[in-house]
């Protein structure tokens, strides 16, 4: 992945997160998910007041991208913070983290987290889900 898709996932990230809806934690969260078809596919936190309807920004898009069709993928930036307050390092939640080792070759998917455009770090998908249970799992 090149600097510049670096940092335009992280752009388009910083964007959706304003798109957040976060009433309850004021939380907000956005995320930009690379399609391996060079398609970028953003999502935003969407919080319910029953709590558990609740979808992070991270699972926003792919389910988005999986709804078009597309299941392979190479990076997802991912920036949060509460609103009007700075950001700080957003990591994946289990649950995310486990939609995405459906989908994603744990030692090559990019996951991109950050306190601004020009302050982020790379980890892989192992790095974020060591003992991960995945479709190869289920192989017979």
């Amino acid at each position: 992945m090149t600097k510049e898709i670096e940092k335009q996932l992280v752009r388009t990230a910083l964007e959706y997160r304003k798109r957040a809806y976060a009433p309850y934690s004021n939380y907000k969260v956005g995320a930009a998910l690379l399609a391996k078809n060079g398609t970028i596919y953003g999502g935003c936190n969407v919080e319910n007041a029953a709590y558990t309807p609740s979808n992070c920004a991270e699972r926003t898009a792919f389910f988005k991208a999986v709804s078009e069709g597309v299941k392979e993928f190479d990076a997802i930036a991912i920036f949060g913070g509460y609103d009007g307050g700075e950001l700080k390092p957003c990591a994946p939640c289990g649950v995310c983290r486990q939609v995405m080792i459906e989908f994603c070759d744990p030692d090559e998917f990019q996951i991109i987290i950050g306190t601004s455009e020009d302050n982020y770090e790379l980890h892989t998908l192992r790095e974020m889900l060591p003992f991960s249970f995945s479709p190869k799992e289920l192989e017979r």
